[in-house]
């Protein structure tokens, strides 16, 4: 049996920053071809993981996403973009673990809580039958998972915007060791984005 990945997905700064200083991502460059690319792995996924900040903020918005359809999606995105609604549906219907010592009672369809981040059970969770899981910002937990060695694939979106300050991704959860990588894909949008996608060096 295949073990399934943990594949992390973040937007950045070109220089280096994955939130502007009070975490906003209001300078992120939406672009309906890596939506479109988005939609195209979902089948591939089948659980996304959250720190509970990155939670809160998808579960504020997503439930809610296909009402007033003239309104803007995330980072301006248009809802008229097909990808928008097949995104919607994806992440309302698919099964979301949240890492939070806080959040007791998640109000998010199909959402579960550990309470703590213990590297052996979510070791256990990759080796369990299924398909890959996905991570979507939460720093912290993205940082948590490098340390043990448990993210497999990284895809940065780096969007042609300096910011001059902000928060790194891994910059305040302490030390990480170093993690060696190796370039899977780079692939260049109209938009002017870039998505790289890079693997742990010693992975499959």
């Amino acid at each position: 049996m295949t073990q399934r990945r943990i594949i992390m997905f973040n937007q950045v700064s070109a220089d280096g920053y994955f939130s502007d200083p009070a975490g906003g991502l209001d300078w992120v460059v939406s672009d309906p071809e890596i939506h479109a690319r988005a939609v195209e792995g979902m089948p591939y996924n089948d659980m996304i993981l959250f720190g509970r900040r990155t939670y809160e903020q998808f579960a504020s918005f997503w439930p809610h996403a296909l009402e007033n359809m003239g309104a803007d999606g995330p980072h301006g995105s248009n809802k008229a973009d097909p990808a928008f609604l097949a995104m919607a549906h994806w992440l309302n219907d698919t099964p979301k673990l949240v890492f939070s010592k806080t959040l007791k009672k998640p109000s998010w369809n199909h959402s579960q809580v550990w309470d703590e981040l213990d590297p052996n059970r979510v070791a256990a969770l990759k080796n369990a039958s299924g398909k890959d899981l996905l991570i979507f910002g939460s720093g912290s937990i993205v940082a948590q998972l490098t340390e043990h060695a448990l993210i497999d694939e990284y895809r940065f979106v780096v969007c042609p915007v300096l910011l001059g300050q902000g928060r790194t991704l891994l910059g305040e959860a302490g030390p990480v060791p170093h993690v060696g990588l190796k370039l899977v894909e780079a692939a260049s949008f109209k938009s002017g984005n870039v998505m790289l996608t890079y693997r742990r060096a010693d992975a499959r």
